[in-house]
This record gives C-alpha cells, sequence and structure tokens, in this order.
C-alpha cells in the first residue's frame, strides 16, 4: 500500500515547510516537493491547509494499573485507541513488579495485556518494587530486551516506596547497562505524616490531598534523586514534574552539567489546586503529585519547556471512574484513586494552550509531544521524525478545527472529562500508525492488534544535556 500526502506543511522539531510525503507499506519512503508529478499512489490524501507531523509519543501511561483496591480503567485496547484519536501514535506503559516477584513476572504480566490488543505501537517501562540482588540483574536482562528504563519512587510507602540506598544501587547499575532511572520524586513519609494530621483534624475532602503534599516535598525529593545519580554517575529523568521548587533543582543540576531530564503534564499547565476544591467532586482531579497554584507555577512550567529545563509533556494517564472507583474515598481523600483521564487530549491542549496561547512556536510543541520523548527513550529516528525510512506514524492536523471536550464524546474509558465543556482549536484529521490509517475524520478505521511491542534502545544522555 502506498500512500501519498500532498500539499501539507511538514512540522517537525527542527523547522517547518511545504513538501509532499509518500509512504510506502510501514515506512516513510520520501518527502520532498512535487511528488505527485513523479510517484504512483494507492491514496492521496490532500492535507492543504494542515500541518503534517510525526505522531505523538506519550511515555508515561498506565492501562490497567492496580491502585488503591481498584484498577484504572482503560485496557491496552480502549487506552491506545483513545491515544490514536489524540494524534498519539506510540505509548510507553508502566509494567509493575510486585512485592517479591521477579521483574520478569511483572514484565509478562503487561505483556500478556497488551499483545493482540493495542491498535498502536508500545513500550514499557518497569516499575520496580524491590530492589536486590536478583532484581539488579535482572535490570541487565530487560536493557537487553528493549526494556531500558526502571521508575523507582520515594512516595507511597509500604506500596512502591524505595529508600536511598535501594535507589542509588539502582542508578549504579544504569550506570554499567546504559539503562535510566525514571524517579517520581515525591517525599512520601513526610506527606503521610501531614495527611494523618490533617484526617485527624476532620479535613477529609480532596482538596486536602494537595494540602497534604507540599511543594517542598516535590523539590526536596527531586533534589534528592538528582544528587544520588550525581554519585552514580548516572542519568535520571523526573516523572509528572508539577512545581517550581522542583523545577528549579533540575534547573540547577543541568547547569551544572547532570544528565538530569524532566518531564510535566497538561494537568499542570492548564489544572490547579482551585479543580480539588469543589466538595467531592475534587476527587475527579485527584492525582500525585497534587495539582498545585496557579500561580507562579503555570508559567515557570512553560518558561521551562521554552527552555528545555524540561523536556517533554506526557500524561500519567490513569483514569478511575468518578462513580464506584474515586468514590473509594469517600470521607477520607487519601483512599480516593490516584489518577487522571488525559491520554486522548494532550496533543489537542498543548496546540490550543502552548501554540495559539503564544508559549510555544509549533516546532517546540512537536519536539516535546513527539521527538524529544523519542530521542530520550531509544525510538529515534524510527518515531518521532518524518524523514525516509522512519515509521510511517504520522498525524494530518487541522490548526483551524473546533471541538469541545467532553466525556459524553471522548473515547478513554472513564465518566468524566477534566477539560468539561472547554472550547479548543486544533485536532488531528488523519492518524496513520505503520502506514495504516486507524483514525480519519474522527471515525476510527484501525484495529484491535495492530500495535507492535517497539524494541527500545539505551540512549547516550551525556550528549543530550
Amino acid at each position: 500500500m502506498r500512500t501519498l500526502i500532498v500539499n501539507g506543511t511538514v512540522v517537525t522539531a527542527d523547522g517547518s515547510y511545504q513538501a509532499d510525503v509518500l509512504v510506502d507499506g510501514e515506512t516513510i519512503a520520501a518527502v520532498g516537493t512535487g511528488l505527485a508529478a513523479t510517484v504512483t499512489a494507492d491514496e492521496t490524501i490532500d492535507a492543504t491547509g494542515k500541518y503534517v507531523i510525526p505522531g505523538g509519543i506519550d511515555v508515561h501511561t498506565h492501562m490497567e494499573l492496580p491502585f488503591g483496591g481498584t484498577f484504572a480503567k482503560d485496557t491496552f485496547e480502549t487506552g491506545s485507541r483513545a491515544a490514536a484519536f489524540g494524534g498519539t501514535t506510540t505509548i510507553v506503559d508502566f509494567a509493575v513488579q510486585s512485592k517479591g516477584q521477579a521483574l520478569r513476572t511483572g514484565l509478562d504480566t503487561w505483556y500478556a495485556k497488551a499483545e493482540g490488543n493495542a491498535v498502536i505501537d508500545y513500550g514499557f517501562h518497569m516499575i520496580m518494587s524491590d530492589v536486590n540482588d536478583a532484581t539488579l540483574a535482572e535490570m541487565d536482562q530487560l536493557v537487553a530486551e528493549g526494556v531500558p528504563d526502571f521508575k523507582l519512587f520515594t512516595a507511597y510507602p509500604g506500596v512502591f516506596y524505595s529508600p536511598d540506598d535501594h535507589i542509588f544501587r539502582a542508578m549504579q547499575q544504569t550506570t554499567r547497562n546504559g539503562g535510566l532511572i525514571l524517579m517520581h520524586a515525591e517525599n512520601g513519609p513526610a506527606i503521610d505524616a501531614v495527611a494523618a494530621d490533617l484526617v485527624a483534624e476532620g479535613k477529609t475532602d480532596p482538596y486536602y490531598h494537595g494540602v497534604a503534599r507540599y511543594p517542598v516535598f516535590e523539590g526536596e525529593a527531586t533534589n534528592r534523586v538528582i544528587r544520588l545519580a550525581e554519585a552514580a554517575h548516572a542519568p535520571v529523568y523526573i516523572v509528572h514534574l508539577s512545581v517550581v521548587d522542583a523545577l528549579n533543582q533540575v534547573r540547577a543540576a543541568r547547569d551544572r552539567g547532570s544528565m538530569a531530564f524532566a518531564e510535566t503534564c497538561p494537568q499542570y499547565l492548564f489544572l490547579s489546586i482551585d479543580d480539588l476544591g469543589n466538595g467531592f467532586n475534587g476527587a475527579k482531579f485527584v492525582c500525585s503529585p497534587p495539582l498545585r497554584e496557579k500561580n507562579p507555577n503555570w508559567q515557570e512550567l512553560w518558561t521551562g519547556l521554552r527552555k528545555n529545563d524540561l523536556q517533554v509533556v506526557s500524561t500519567d494517564h490513569c483514569p478511575f471512574d468518578f462513580h464506584g472507583q474515586k468514590e473509594l474515598g469517600r470521607g477520607d481523600f487519601r483512599k480516593i484513586p490516584n489518577g487522571l483521564p488525559g491520554v486522548e487530549d494532550r496533543v489537542d491542549l498543548l496546540f490550543n494552550g502552548g501554540v495559539l496561547g503564544g508559549q510555544i512556536t509549533k516546532e517546540r510543541w512537536v519536539e516535546i509531544i513527539s521527538t524529544e520523548p523519542a530521542k530520550l527513550f531509544g525510538m529515534y529516528p524510527k518515531k518521532g521524525a518524518i524523514v525516509a525510512g522512519a515509521d510511517a506514524d504520522i498525524v494530518v492536523y487541522d490548526p483551524e478545527r473546533k471541538r469541545t471536550i467532553s466525556a459524553d464524546t471522548h473515547h478513554m474509558n472513564a465518566d468524566y472529562s477534566c477539560y468539561e465543556g472547554w472550547e479548543i482549536q486544533g485536532a488531528s484529521d488523519v492518524v496513520m500508525s505503520r502506514g495504516s490509517v486507524v483514525v480519519r475524520n474522527g471515525e476510527f478505521t484501525g484495529r484491535k492488534g495492530h500495535g507492535k511491542f517497539i524494541k527500545r534502545a539505551t540512549t547516550d544522555y551525556a550528549r543530550m544535556v
């Protein structure tokens, strides 16, 4: 199957230009002007007035994640389909090692969840719940298998929390095997102490979830894990950074040449602690780190994205229904499942609020939603690029199209939207995954099982600072 995309503006991290794109099978065969006069194709897509961009890459999703006695609602089928509707053509999800089990057991469980179900391509990070001699040895095996990233937590004591010596040992191992440690950086024991005090005072509404997780607790933990990484001569990637206290630690580390990288999420750019304050309805907005004060955090995070203090915007997509799941925390905010639906809205929110909002250029938009995650996580240039030889993960994007975000029309398996009723501009018209059109004009044309596991390479992080 040969598809020719004509008359569009190709937008990449390096620049924008008028060009046609020829897709042959699963890959991009040529990019150039006037291709219609020189090549034949089975289908021609007219992209006049539209952008042609590499498919979005969301490197932080949680499909079917067990949390707080329940499970995230999206499966790999429903979640990856929702991602495709939003212009994302690759996700990297988190496989979970349960306490006392091997990394292999958790990873195989996630392979089984995804294989034959995903409609777009996928990879895995590995959540490590136990760091010991056996799991450290397993890390080398997973790196060779194309799962080169390992997530640890300074939060959630008794569940995922790792003490400093365990974190340091894991970082030492990635120094040897070329992998990357991803850190959820909040001071979990201190948060638990504050949360217990609040509940004892009768402050149990969702709003106090945000109050308990002090900004300084994220800043302190971010500094601590970066310093541990420096001691281990290892790179470190801070997930879902939410607040200036943490951003300043990343800035300082990068200024001194450390291999420190970080992502933020749309919820920290567009939502705030005010959304937690509408009685129990605020449970819809409970995630960790929590939503923060608008000022100065929103503008500082945008500045961080412009200046490359933050390299990526991912979603931390982890949807729970308000009814029956979030409601588990009525009377005690600590029992509300942490997570928001977001994989479908990321690309459009960042275009509407970032590009049209004057915060970033359209080239930087492409960089943070696709190209930089591909580079950092071992997929570039097969992913994240519009070049000959790359996978034909392509989005024909209409910068003029307007739509209203609503749970009534989204494709995520959640009974609410954090952005209900928002009017935004910019949407994907055609979404291709490895040369197959999976979404066209708001209709799903893909198939369950089309998505393939992406074996990812290690990255020379020292060259990316």
